[in-house]
Formats: C-alpha cells, sequence, structure tokens
C-alpha cells in the first residue's frame, strides 16, 4: 500500500502528540519486540517506535520493521520513527482520499 502526500500529510499531523510505543534497545527486533509491533499496529494503525542505536543499524532496523509487517513509514525524526499499517477488519484512522 503506498500512501499518498496528502494522506502522509494528514498522518504526520496525528503522530505529534503519540508518544513511542515500542522501545527497541540493545537486544535488536527481538521476536518479543516484533510481538509488540505486530499488537501495537493491530490495535493503533499509526505508532511511534524508539530506536536507541547508531544512525546505520536505526536505518535497517526500519527497513526490517517496514518490510516484515507491510507497515508505511511516515516520518522519521532522529530516534523516533513513526509507522502506518491499516487494520483491515477494524480500521481506527479514516485516511483522506
Amino acid at each position: 500500500m503506498s500512501l499518498s502526500n496528502r494522506q502522509l500529510k494528514f498522518l504526520r499531523g496525528l503522530c505529534h502528540h503519540l508518544k513511542p510505543v515500542v522501545i527497541v534497545g540493545d537486544k535488536g527486533l527481538s521476536e518479543n519486540v516484533q510481538t509488540e509491533i505486530e499488537t501495537a499496529l493491530d490495535h493503533h494503525e499509526l505508532i511511534k517506535v524508539k530506536l536507541k542505536t547508531d544512525r546505520d543499524t536505526r536505518a535497517a532496523w526500519a527497513e526490517q520493521i517496514q518490510q516484515s509487517f507491510g507497515a508505511e513509514p511516515v516520518q522519521s525524526i532522529g530516534q523516533v520513527v513513526s509507522f502506518y499499517r491499516r487494520n483491515p477488519r477494524k480500521p481506527v484512522i479514516e485516511l483522506p482520499s
């Protein structure tokens, strides 16, 4: 699923008040962390993930999250990356067309 510029702008606006729901630390994208990301995406659709590591590893982890969960990156500021994935059964966020 590809998001339009208008939809990305809308989602970035919703990201401002969010706090990171998942923090990825020294152990990386462990099985437990991946379970938490999956649960958070199903429940919230739009989440922030804090990646506590160097820049290159953050980029690799963000790419892995995008590929593994089918989530669209919305915004990346420092150590915090926002992702969106629509819940097909119970959508929470109504995107503009």
